[in-house]
C-alpha cells in the first residue's frame, strides 16, 4: 500500500462505501468526517474528525499528508466544504474528483412544490399545516416564524440546543422503510413534507410513502454548483481512481 493517501471528505453513505471499496483495491485511504453525527457509522481505513479551518486549513491539510488524490463525497447540500475542496485542489493541482449521488425527480402521482431556498420553503407552508421537517438541525431556525403550523422534527440525535420553534415535537429516529414511513405519517396525521433534493436510497422511502398518501412535498432544490469533475455512483469513482493512480496500489 502507498504511503499517499486518497483523502475523501465525507459524512455519506456513498462516501463510507467508498471507502471500503478503495481500501479493498489497495489504497490508503482517510475519511474525514464534519462530526455533525454522534455515533458514525464504522469506516474502513483511517478517519479524522473536525473542520479544518477553511480552503487554506485544507491546503494544509494535503501538504502535510501529501494526499495523492482528492474526494468530495459530501452531501448535495454541503456547499462550503465543497468550495474548499474546489479551491484546495486547484491549489494543490491534486487530482480531484466529486462523487454526487443524482437528484430525486417527480414521478407520476408527486406532489411536488420546488422551491429554491429556505425563506421561500417558510412561505410556501399553508397556515394550520402539519409538516414533517425533514432538515437537518442548522436549517431549523428559519421556520420560527411560523406559529400557525405544528412542525414534526425527525433529526437522528437531539439537539445541543432547544429549538426555537413554536409548536413542534421532536422525533429522534432515521428513516425506515415506506412501509414504516407510511405509518408514521399517519400517526403524526401529517399533511405536509418538508425536505431538501438530498438523492439517493435512503432518503426516499418518505418521499414514495408520501406518493402513496398523496400528501404535498415541499421540495428544496439543490443550490447550482461549479462545473466540475462529477461522478454519479461508487462504480465510476473507483475506476477514476485506478486509471489516476493505479501505480499506488499494492
Amino acid at each position: 500500500m502507498s504511503d499517499r493517501p486518497i483523502l475523501i471528505l465525507g459524512g455519506t453513505a456513498e462516501a463510507a462505501k467508498l471507502a471500503a471499496r478503495l481500501m479493498a483495491q489497495g489504497y490508503r485511504v482517510i475519511s474525514s468526517l464534519a462530526g455533525r453525527t454522534r455515533e458514525p457509522a464504522k469506516l474502513e481505513g483511517e478517519v479524522r474528525t473536525g473542520g479544518f479551518g477553511g480552503a487554506r486549513g485544507l491546503i494544509g491539510y494535503i501538504a502535510r499528508e501529501n494526499v495523492s488524490l482528492l474526494i468530495d463525497a459530501t452531501h448535495p447540500f454541503a456547499t462550503q466544504i465543497s468550495d474548499n475542496a474546489l479551491v484546495a485542489a486547484a491549489t494543490t493541482k491534486v487530482p480531484f474528483v466529486r462523487l454526487e449521488r443524482p437528484a430525486w425527480h417527480a414521478r407520476p402521482g408527486d406532489k411536488w412544490t420546488s422551491v429554491s431556498s429556505l425563506e421561500e420553503t417558510v412561505s410556501a407552508i399553508p397556515t394550520k399545516s402539519r409538516v414533517l421537517l425533514a432538515l437537518g438541525r442548522q436549517h431549523i431556525a428559519p421556520f420560527a416564524r411560523r406559529g400557525d403550523v405544528h412542525f414534526v422534527v425527525r433529526m437522528i440525535d437531539p439537539p445541543e440546543v432547544p429549538l426555537d420553534l413554536i409548536d413542534f415535537e421532536l422525533e429522534l429516529s432515521k428513516p425506515g422503510s415506506v412501509e414504516d414511513e407510511t405509518t408514521f405519517l399517519t400517526k403524526k396525521r401529517l399533511s405536509h413534507i418538508v425536505c431538501r433534493n438530498s438523492g439517493g436510497c435512503a432518503s426516499y422511502t418518505k418521499i414514495k410513502a408520501a406518493r402513496d398518501l398523496g400528501l404535498p412535498v415541499i421540495m428544496i432544490d439543490r443550490p447550482h454548483r461549479p462545473g466540475t469533475c462529477t461522478l454519479p455512483d461508487i462504480e465510476s469513482v473507483s475506476h477514476f481512481v485506478d486509471e489516476t493512480l493505479g501505480s499506488l496500489r499494492t
